[in-house]
């Protein structure tokens, strides 16, 4: 038996709807889902899960929602009645309207409601968090509080790049000063070079021997004597004289000009030139070197007193013992310096002066005193020609304050000539002269 065409529609799309689809929505669910389900489900999708665009998503439930009533209404208005399959199936179809609603609105957080699993998540969590120790108190440190030099080093850094241009500027310029700084340095040293050059020619030549350099011998055999050779003693004095003086010139302010200085005055005593003499030395002894040179000032002190003594010489009466007074004075400045030697020749260039004066009892004192400092041991062995004189000159004074003389060595059973003598004689001035450059006995 056929069956009427309308009824088998209206069987099928009841069928349909009993089974959780319909023809005209899109969505075909398998069965309807539970409030539980949904909940894990939403919070699947906040965890991550894709989904599309928020605003999307609620467009397309509220056309869903429209499209199944409006389903619904035409199908009931076809019918003219709903029987029990399309009243459950409009029923659920609005529990799922009302589900997507309460997500809708659980996303924007109106009304969230927490799941079971994120109510047990913040309580554990909180529990954690009562046991969770108090945080560690860190130690302070420089870095903490208002370190200066941080500060300072900050500021400095601002304030050079502010003033980058200006710095670079005064950096070049400290450059130049630098580069002008060593090239003075450079010229200053090969200037004094240069001096001390002309300061030893100039000292070789007050050194030279007298001769006729004609007859010098070209022997080969025989070791060349390097010193220059001049034919008289004024020859030599002059040449050394006029090389001093070009080093005082031309290196003005070096060593070896203040050095140049001192020879000079040495030569012009020999010339019997005090008041010259007396100018060279003072010029030595106020000199920047004399100040850190003890050597220097006291060579330049004794030649001060040989000076005075040649003006005492030349002079009588009061004029007379001013210069020898002038002179002790120089000789006790030179007795109270550090250089040994000098302390020495100071004593005894006093005791010359004082019996010159006519005080022999000052000069017999002073002679004493040398004699047992330079009779110490060790000491009367570095100035031998220096003893040999203290005992003479104090011999002379008064024979009872010193031993007889011991009796001059004989040379193979004879006594010496008296060309002998007179050479021992010479060899000792010559050690005197060479300790305090030269005095008159």
């Amino acid at each position: 038996m056929a069956e009427n065409p309308k009824e088998e529609e209206k069987t099928s799309e009841a069928k349909d709807q009993a089974e959780g689809m319909s023809p005209e929505s899109p969505e075909s669910p398998a069965a309807p889902e539970s409030p539980v389900a949904a909940e894990e489900t939403s919070a699947a999708a906040e965890e991550g899960e894709p989904k599309a665009e928020e605003g999307l998503e609620e467009d397309e439930d509220e056309e869903d929602a429209k499209a199944t009533q409006e389903a619904i209404a035409r199908r009931v208005a076809a019918l003219g009645e709903e029987d029990a399959i399309e009243r459950l199936a409009r029923a659920e179809e609005e529990k799922l309207a009302e589900r997507r609603r309460l997500q809708r609105e659980a996303k924007k957080g109106k009304g969230k409601k927490k799941s079971g699993l994120e109510t047990a998540a913040s309580k554990r969590l909180a529990k954690i968090g009562t046991k969770a120790p108090p945080p560690k108190r860190s130690v302070a440190t420089a870095v903490d509080g208002a370190d200066p030099l941080i500060e300072k080093t900050a500021e400095f850094s601002k304030w050079l790049k502010k003033n980058q241009k200006g710095v670079g500027i005064l950096a070049a310029a400290i450059a130049v000063v630098g580069i002008g700084f060593g090239i003075y340095a450079y010229s200053q040293e090969k200037r004094e070079a240069n001096a001390s050059v002309a300061l030893a020619s100039a000292v070789a030549d007050e050194r030279g021997r007298i001769g006729d350099p004609a007859k010098e011998d070209d022997d080969p055999d025989r070791p060349k004597d390097p010193r220059p050779i001049f034919k008289t003693t004024a020859d030599r004095r002059e040449s050394a004289l006029t090389k001093y003086r070009e080093i005082e010139t031309k290196y003005a302010g070096t060593g070896a000009a203040f050095l140049a200085r001192l020879g000079e005055g040495s030569l012009l005593l020999d010339k019997q030139d005090a008041d010259g003499a007396i100018a060279a030395f003072n010029d030595a002894q106020n000199s920047a070197l004399a100040k850190v040179d003890p050597e220097v000032r006291g060579r330049a002190l004794e030649g001060l007193g040989f000076a005075y003594e040649i003006k005492a010489q030349a002079a009588s009466g009061d004029e007379k013992t001013k210069w020898q007074d002038e002179a002790l004075k120089r000789f006790h400045e030179l007795e109270n310096t550090d250089v040994q030697g000098f302390k020495e020749f100071g004593i005894y260039h006093q005791a010359r002066v004082s019996q010159d004066k006519g005080d022999k009892d000052k000069a017999k004192e002073l002679l004493k005193t040398l004699n047992e400092r330079l009779s110490k041991p060790g000491e009367g062995k570095v100035f031998p020609a220096l003893q040999q004189l203290v005992e003479d000159r104090l011999r002379a004074l008064d024979p009872s304050a010193i031993p007889p003389k011991t009796p001059m060595p004989t040379f193979g059973g004879n006594k010496p000539s008296e060309a002998q003598i007179r050479a021992i004689q010479e060899a000792m001035r010559k050690a005197q002269q060479q300790q305090g450059g030269g005095a008159p006995q």
